[in-house]
């Protein structure tokens, strides 16, 4: 899952476009970077990191151009990648093009034997990225007038990758001499929208991955792209679109609704925010159900994304609303650390506990999702030591018991607390009185109750379908073995480091 950002102007971009990834800094925080284009020329800086640690003031300066592309990586392996991975991507043939992608292929390995074996491109990376963006022009080369490029023959271009790549995917490119091109998986399972904005040297044009982009940056959101659809808009500003797939259909990504997404996002026409306070109202009712509301006292929510279904939870039962944990913003995401035990010691340091808010009460504690189990065990336990009688845990959204392959940081069914276990077994894991979590069929109400012509998602990692209709039980089993060896190939050069480090000491 990562944020993808497109814009064409009629002045200097870069400074649009760095702004632009603070908003949707949310969606990645390994790694970012920015390419503008200059006439025919591409100037381009990225690297490991937060935006405003890549991108300095000599770095800006060197990004002229009044189009350009951005990007905010998180990456889908489960650990830091190699800053060589970090987006955009570029190719010199046959046009120059540069991309930026977010979420998932799933045929990635299949590409990149097709684009050695008989189309004749090298990926440099382990990236799915490089190996579309080199399906991309390899099918422009197809599709174009001789050595030149119209509208028709990209969007033919787009045809031919939606027909040999399958998962999730939805991407901004800039190319050469030409403009800059965006498109959408036929399945529409990563969002992106694009917008407006009237300015005295003319319209401008920004693509998105979230709306919350577009109105923060002052243009007006027009629409979202349709799933199979490509957007062109040339060096002149002229705007193109096509549907370029055979058969698309709209199948967003709930896990978005649920936790990815800010809240002040419109996705697919649905606002998170207000799915999320549906997601509390239909949370409420099952509590209602299994939980003697005479002994609750107080709702708190697990900072930061829970905040609107907890209050509205709260609110639909009669209960008090309390703010019993402070989130510390300056410490870095831990599931990237290594170790468990660094990773649980994290958890404390990113969250403290007001033991005035828990002392001699029983707590209800509503958190987006349960995922690894590993933060939901610590809560709980801060819970009690801060002086809670009895610690009831809510989960927004239904157990997490599948691995998801469409961009989501969760591919690994031995890494899921609910892979395998009951709702008894995880609520004894975590350490809580009592778990109850959200029923599929709510979860997607509380989207189609936003929006009426929401009606099918990507939900695989709570019901184990997978739209794309190419996930086989062996292919899990394959990312699962690569992952598992690109762990511990990460711990044993961990170890050696240290090893080093130790060996430095000693010998000064």
């Amino acid at each position: 899952m990562c944020g993808i950002l497109g814009v064409v102007s009629q002045s200097p971009v870069n400074q649009l476009l760095y702004d632009g990834l603070l908003l949707l800094q949310h969606r990645g925080q390994d790694a970012a970077g920015i390419a503008t284009a200059m006439g025919k020329k591409f100037n381009m800086h990225k690297g490991n990191g937060l935006v405003r640690d890549v991108f300095r003031t000599r770095n800006m300066r060197s990004l002229p151009g009044v189009s350009g592309i951005g990007h905010v990586r998180y990456p889908t392996a489960g650990s830091a990648a190699d800053s060589e991975e970090a987006q955009p991507f570029y190719v010199n043939a046959p046009f120059g093009i540069m991309l930026a992608h977010n979420g998932n292929l799933t045929n990635s390995d299949q590409i990149k034997d097709e684009m050695f074996r008989r189309d004749l491109r090298h990926i440099n990376t382990e990236s799915d990225s490089e190996a579309l963006l080199n399906v991309l022009a390899h099918e422009l080369e197809e599709a174009r007038h001789g050595v030149t490029l119209d509208p028709d023959a990209i969007f033919r271009a787009v045809a031919g990758l939606h027909r040999r790549v399958r998962g999730a995917y939805a991407c901004v490119a800039e190319i050469a001499g030409y403009g800059m091109l965006a498109f959408r998986d036929p399945h529409g399972i990563r969002p992106l929208c694009f917008g407006t904005a009237e300015t005295d040297t003319g319209l401008e044009y920004l693509v998105a991955s979230e709306s919350v982009a577009l109105e923060g940056l002052g243009f007006r959101m027009v629409r979202d792209v349709q799933p199979g659809e490509a957007i062109f808009i040339d060096r002149d500003g002229n705007f193109y679109s096509r549907q370029c797939a055979s058969n698309p259909s709209l199948n967003p990504c709930i896990f978005e609704y649920v936790y990815f997404a800010r809240p002040d996002s419109l996705i697919d026409g649905a606002s998170v925010y207000a799915t999320r306070l549906r997601m509390g109202e239909y949370l409420a009712e099952k509590i209602a159900r299994e939980i003697p509301l005479g002994d609750i006292d107080v709702v708190m929510p697990i900072p930061d994304t829970s905040r609107p279904s907890a209050m509205q939870l709260a609110m639909q039962l009669n209960l008090d609303y309390r703010e019993g944990f402070l989130k510390n913003r300056y410490v870095g995401r831990t599931f990237i650390m290594p170790g468990q035990s660094v990773r649980k010691k994290s958890v404390r340091q990113k969250l403290n506990a007001m033991s005035v808010e828990f002392k001699g009460k029983n707590v209800l504690l509503v958190d987006d999702s349960i995922v690894r189990g590993t933060t939901s065990r610590e809560i709980v336990q801060m819970a009690r030591d801060s002086g809670a009688n009895k610690v009831y845990f809510a989960s927004a959204s239904p157990p997490v018991r599948f691995p998801n392959v469409y961009g989501i940081d969760m591919p690994t069914r031995s890494e899921l607390i609910a892979s395998g276990r009951s709702d008894d077994e995880i609520r004894w894991a975590i350490g809580a009185d009592a778990l109850v979590y959200q029923d599929i069929d709510a979860m997607k109400r509380s989207v189609t109750d936003v929006n009426p012509r929401l009606r099918n998602f990507e939900a695989s990692c709570f019901e184990g379908v997978y739209v794309t209709g190419d996930v086989s039980p062996e292919y899990l089993d394959r990312i699962e073995m690569a992952r598992n060896n690109a762990v511990g190939q990460g711990e044993e050069e961990r170890q050696l480091s240290q090893m080093n480090l130790q060996f430095s000491v000693v010998a000064d």
